[in-house]
């Protein structure tokens, strides 16, 4: 089997709330974040990233933060897309508490990838609903920035 190939889908950024929740439970710490707006953009779709959806993500006991993330996005033609992904964050301690500390820092210095899956009833957008992507993240101030890319 030959390596897999890839195209660029979309690059969405996400803007969120101050978070809901922050607790130690007995599976990890819990973090639950509300989604306020953002947008996407790409050379087949864009749009924006509707207000409502969420992330309820979980720092595991080796540091790790595995992302729970549902969204509405919202085409510049109106179709409304439903993505989904997990994913996993982590890096070295330092970089993890200047991340933590709002500091800009180079993506190249942690690991932040997402697994996205799409649903929607959109005839133009169908598509989506039949591949697989994988993203890259970045942590900016007002929220996450992802780059996405399709498995052809």
């Amino acid at each position: 089997m030959e390596q897999p190939k890839f195209r660029h889908l979309l690059t969405l950024t996400a803007h969120l709330a101050a978070p809901q929740m922050i607790a130690n439970t007995p599976i990890g710490g819990r973090k639950i974040v509300m989604v306020i707006g953002g947008s996407f953009e790409g050379e087949r779709i864009s749009g924006k990233v509707l207000p409502g959806g969420g992330d309820w993500a979980l720092t595991r006991a080796d540091g790790s933060l595995v992302l729970d993330v549902r969204l509405t996005l919202e085409t510049e033609e109106g179709d409304l897309i439903f993505i989904t992904y997990r994913g996993v964050r982590h890096g070295p301690d330092a970089v993890m508490k200047r991340l933590s500390a709002g500091e800009a820092v180079d993506p190249s210095e942690y690991y932040f990838r997402i697994a996205p899956l799409f649903e929607t009833a959109s005839e133009r957008y169908g598509w989506l609903n039949r591949i697989i992507c994988v993203g890259a993240g970045e942590r900016l101030k007002q929220g996450p920035r992802y780059t996405i890319f399709e498995m052809l």
